[in-house]
């Protein structure tokens, strides 16, 4: 007999009952591989991200042996680079193919894919009450897309001319004339393709949260009551839905720049004394298209790192959030901004100085918001019954990295001050401290907070101290000295400045830089190892290790499709009712019904 389904809900519904039906008889392929479970595609993401975060973190370390000791060669460079590490010295070329491949796949592959697909998919659902995402086939396809995005980057990896080297901005006209330099041949192209594949996961991933939050909460869910990481998850997607398909039509104009003859990118250019055939365009064009997305990318990944420092600061504060509508506020207004400030990145492109000064009073406006959430992340731990966790130092540290990098961008917000700064490790130093670290450390705070939710098992505490501590330290140590360095005038993205005397005495700090790079990439393995050995053999989970109040905590440890095997639970109330006086416990979840004295409470106000 056929079933009507009608609403979303009535396709959760339905899913979750079919799949619960046959939960054991699931065959591997379906389960592990193709599976439309939000649960096991969050695990994916993580488990991709994780591996390209590592090859990330190689390439770094690489590129730094050249910059502290230039010219000077290594058996790892020899080892890891072939034709491109002779007698272990870097290629100057495959220099700039590593910074462009190292910033490519952290910003897009770790920190977006990374944080948004894992945490995204992994709470929306269980935080709302959903049985699954509104669309699974269409999450699924998702991370796919992701998976053969990067694939597609892999290869690039190891064609013959070598990957793509024009930056991770891919400015024209390295990126749109193929026979411009090795790393602008079939590198480019394939990372064209690659970011193509990866804009339509985010689409297909970004249409899937927002319909589920606005459409599929369980009973009692009322906006009002959402924890904050759903807020921040949706705003992030809205922010990518709006602004990812300028990259992509960016991406298309390039390719039809290198294929087809046109010069949308192209200016007078010569190529061994030859007018370029084709010409009229404006390499400043891209930059604001990929601007446009560039800055509100920031927020996209940002974003969901500090909801994630909301909900572990609440919980391990055991104090409700301070100031939660002003958090949503601040949020709206943090990603309402972002999208009229991306011409701070093009002060040095001979921008009008008016427009200069209104992209400056646009930024410098912004840092409102951003002040309004660090203030609440103090507020909240002030005086709280704090539990030091792993997630929970993590968690601080996002804070911490969001105020110390955040400052530097008052200074680079100022046109005048950033043209000076501009093209040194000031920039370097400021957008690694406020997005790269803070996000990393989000991806890692909330892998120690919901690996019990993740994979039904407890990590090890001691080593994830060790960790933090390592992590913190080193990340300090590598990008705060930069900031000395920008301010010297050293410029980024030079393969090395032996040919200027004026910064021989700053060579020291590059060897102490990139010493802690080592360490704290060193560091990293401690994670890798502490993450493995507990998915297999850490002690079982109890359902709510952390003694939180929101909904996930409800759903038993053992992983079934629909979350819940009976009712879903109903929300009665917000999601940080920590510490309430007069309350046996230091905690209330969302689902215990309101008391007849919080019920009278609620009469009065309205």
């Amino acid at each position: 007999m056929a079933t009507t389904i009608t609403t979303p809900t009535d396709v959760l519904e339905h899913s979750a009952h079919a799949a619960s039906a046959h939960h054991h008889r699931e065959p591997f392929i379906t389960k592990y591989i193709f599976s439309q479970d939000h649960k096991m595609i969050a695990k994916q993401f993580l488990v991709t991200s994780i591996f390209w975060a590592f090859v990330a973190l190689i390439m770094s370390i690489i590129f730094r042996l050249q910059l502290a000791w230039p010219g000077q060669g290594f058996v790892i460079t020899e080892m890891l680079m072939g034709k491109w590490g002779p007698d272990g010295v870097l290629d100057p070329n495959a220099y700039l193919s590593l910074v462009t491949m190292h910033g490519t796949i952290m910003v897009f592959f770790v920190l977006t894919a990374g944080l948004t697909g894992t945490y995204a998919n992994l709470l929306i659902p269980l935080q709302l009450g959903v049985r699954d995402m509104v669309n699974p086939f269409m999450n699924m396809l998702s991370y796919w897309f992701f998976f053969a995005s990067s694939v597609v980057m892999f290869i690039s990896l190891f064609v013959e001319s070598g990957p793509a080297a024009a930056g991770w901005t891919i400015y024209p006209p390295l990126s749109a004339l193929p026979e411009a330099i090795p790393g602008s041949g079939l590198g480019m192209t394939l990372w064209l393709v690659s970011m193509a594949l990866f804009i339509i996961s985010s689409l297909l991933g970004g249409l899937n949260y927002v319909a589920t939050v606005i459409n599929c909460r369980t009973k009692g869910m009322k906006m009002t009551r959402m924890p904050l990481t759903i807020w921040c998850f949706m705003t992030a997607a809205i922010l990518g839905i709006l602004s990812f398909p300028v990259l992509f039509a960016a991406a298309l104009l390039l390719i039809f720049d290198r294929s087809f003859g046109t010069a949308f990118f192209l200016s007078d250019i010569y190529i061994n004394g030859m007018a370029l055939e084709h010409t009229g365009g404006s390499p400043v064009l891209f930059q604001h298209l990929f601007w446009f997305l560039g800055h509100p990318e920031v927020y996209i990944v940002l974003l969901p790192a500090l909801g994630i420092a909301s909900e572990i600061i609440s919980t391990m504060s055991r104090k409700p959030i301070f100031g939660y509508r002003a958090m949503v506020a601040s949020m709206f207004a943090i990603a309402g901004l972002s999208f009229i400030v991306w011409g701070h990145h093009m002060f040095v492109t001979g921008m009008d100085p008016f427009l200069g000064s209104v992209f400056t009073f646009t930024t410098l406006l912004i840092a409102i918001p951003s002040a309004i959430k660090a203030f609440n992340y103090i507020t909240t731990l002030w005086k709280g019954n704090i539990v030091l966790s792993p997630g929970m130092l993590f968690a601080i540290g996002i804070v911490s990295l969001f105020i110390s990098g955040g400052l530097t961008g008052i200074i680079l917000g100022d046109s005048a001050l950033d043209i000076t700064v501009h093209h040194t490790y000031f920039v370097t130093a400021h957008f690694h401290l406020v997005m790269g670290i803070a996000t990393l450390f989000g991806i890692i705070a909330g892998v120690y907070h919901w690996f019990p939710k993740l994979y039904g098992r407890m990590m090890n505490n001691q080593l994830g101290y060790v960790h933090f501590w390592i992590t913190m330290v080193c990340a300090y140590a590598v990008f705060w000295p930069m900031h000395y360095l920008g301010l010297a005038g050293v410029p980024r993205r030079y393969y090395s400045n032996t040919a200027f005397p004026m910064f021989d005495n700053l060579q020291d700090l590059n060897v102490i830089i990139t010493v802690a790079a080592i360490i704290g990439g060193l560091a990293q393995l401690i994670f890798l190892y502490n993450f493995i050995y507990s998915i297999f053999w850490g002690p079982k989970a109890p359902q709510n290790p952390w003694r939180g109040t929101t909904l996930e905590w409800t759903a038993p440890v053992e992983h079934i499709h629909g979350n819940w095997p009976g009712e879903i639970p109903e929300v009665h109330r917000w999601p940080y009712d920590y510490s309430i006086e007069g309350e046996k416990e230091d905690f209330i979840p969302q689902n215990v019904p309101l008391r007849e004295h919080e019920l009278k409470e609620a009469a009065k106000h309205h």
